[in-house]
């Protein structure tokens, strides 16, 4: 009678979850996929710190550092000063429609060179300038960063800026990403059918989108600030780390 009871209880436990093994190994694939993603945002961490953030703090001195060009410098097409230019401006694009932001100017030198520099923005001098004005061009390593005109100057878009805590903002967003995806799937390789609370909704999404809230925000108050790139990591991974405290916090405080 006990041998018919257990049968019958193992029957009806296939019967009622015949799937069990299929979800345990599409748990476990989930689980690679995610370690994998993990790697590679560790990978996209590492090549922020070691070598975008040095690379842009090394060309912003190397520009604050540059002296104007000599004669001699000029005459042997040295980069690494500033040189000035009078330009004539042939055209100028300014507008913003929706997501789409297109500020440039298309400028010439004589008969010879024809270009078009980008702006972030249309003020102060991109709004006022007209086809036909004439400005002056600082240039360095082969690119132009300023524009200017009866004193009123723009920096362009590849003039390198001391905005360092944006590029550790996005080197700790890949880290914590990294570590996020880690633990979910390491949770799956060991536990395919129990990772609870360890799940996109909604732990993960939330756990998510606030890692990115707290690391972009972080980074522009840096920015704002004028504070070392260095304080970034040193305030967002705490942050980060409590906001997934209290997100499992929430998830395990019993519903009324």
């Amino acid at each position: 009678m006990g041998a018919r009871a257990t049968t019958a209880s193992r029957s009806w436990a296939t019967a009622r979850h015949p799937e069990a093994p299929q979800d345990r190994r599409r748990a476990r694939r989930t689980g690679v996929w995610l370690i994998l993603l993990s790697l590679a945002s560790a990978v996209a961490c590492c090549l922020v710190f070691a070598w975008w953030l040095p690379s842009d703090g090394e060309r912003y001195q190397d520009y604050r550092a540059a002296e104007p060009c000599s004669s001699g410098e000029l005459s042997s097409a040295d980069t690494d000063c500033l040189s000035t230019w009078h330009l004539t401006v042939e055209k100028t694009v300014n507008r913003t429609a929706g997501k789409e932001s297109v500020h440039d100017a298309t400028l010439t030198y004589r008969d010879s060179w024809r270009g078009t520099v980008h702006f972030n923005g249309s003020g102060p001098l991109l709004e006022r300038l007209e086809p036909g004005d004439r400005v002056t061009a600082t240039a360095w390593r082969g690119e132009i960063m300023v524009l200017a005109e009866d004193g009123v100057r723009q920096d362009t878009l590849e003039a390198p800026r001391d905005e360092l805590q944006m590029n550790a903002a996005v080197g700790v967003l890949a880290g914590l990403v990294s570590a996020q995806y880690l633990v979910f799937g390491t949770v799956r390789l060991v536990r395919p059918q129990a990772h609870e609370p360890l799940t996109w909704e909604p732990y993960g999404r939330r756990l998510l989108f606030s890692m990115i809230g707290v690391c972009f925000a972080v980074g522009l108050s840096a920015v704002w600030a004028r504070v070392p790139w260095w304080t970034v990591p040193l305030v967002a991974v705490p942050m980060a780390m409590c906001a997934a405290l209290w997100f499992r916090l929430r998830l395990r405080r019993p519903r009324r």
